[in-house]
């Protein structure tokens, strides 16, 4: 009867690649205790990786309804509203994840990605800068901060940018993809 084992077993599940498993489990945290935003939070994560967005928008829903302070609720139903293009409604909720945990890089990414959408660019790169000032070992940040002085003109530094994300994560694709278009400025200087 211990809701809380069986939501970390759900984790543990999603993060081996057994998303069953892991459904069961956080199923079960839930059956025992149906407000435990932790499991809906979960929960959520296996269907939004899964593709199932709709069960997932359902599960962060719930959990903002048990008026959870989980900023992962609110991020994660960012990227849903990102992917649907409802960027204002994706900023609205990277914005509140922000609040809630402001030491976190990952939500000034999402909230950034969207002001790029909407172009804002200044928004957009104040975000990335500050993601990078958080954590300087993401390569999304550092790609992200690049797009921004690629869309600027500024091929130089972005090709720095896309780079240094290069060198965090060698496959990350924005950023391989980002250093073949800004290659030519540096090397026509």
């Amino acid at each position: 009867r211990f809701y809380q084992a069986y939501a970390n077993r759900g984790l543990i599940n999603r993060n081996l690649g057994n998303p069953e498993e892991a459904l069961q489990d956080y199923n079960m945290a839930l059956k025992i205790s149906p407000r435990y935003d932790v499991a809906y939070i979960g929960r959520g994560n296996v269907y939004r990786q899964a593709g199932q967005l709709d069960a997932a928008m359902n599960d962060y829903n719930q959990a903002i309804g048990l008026d959870t302070t989980d900023p992962r609720a609110y991020h994660n139903r960012g990227l849903i509203y990102q992917k649907r293009g409802n960027h204002a409604k994706a900023i609205e909720d990277f914005s509140t994840a922000i609040s809630l945990s402001p030491n976190s890089a990952e939500p000034y990414n999402g909230r950034g990605i969207s002001y790029v959408a909407m172009n804002d660019d200044e928004n957009a790169f104040d975000d990335f800068n500050h993601a990078i000032e958080l954590d300087g070992r993401l390569a999304e940040s550092w790609a992200n901060q690049a797009l921004i002085y690629e869309r600027r003109g500024e091929l130089k530094r972005a090709y720095k940018s896309y780079s240094h994300a290069l060198q965090l994560d060698p496959k990350y694709q924005p950023a391989r993809d980002g250093v073949a278009r800004t290659r030519g400025a540096v090397a026509a200087n």
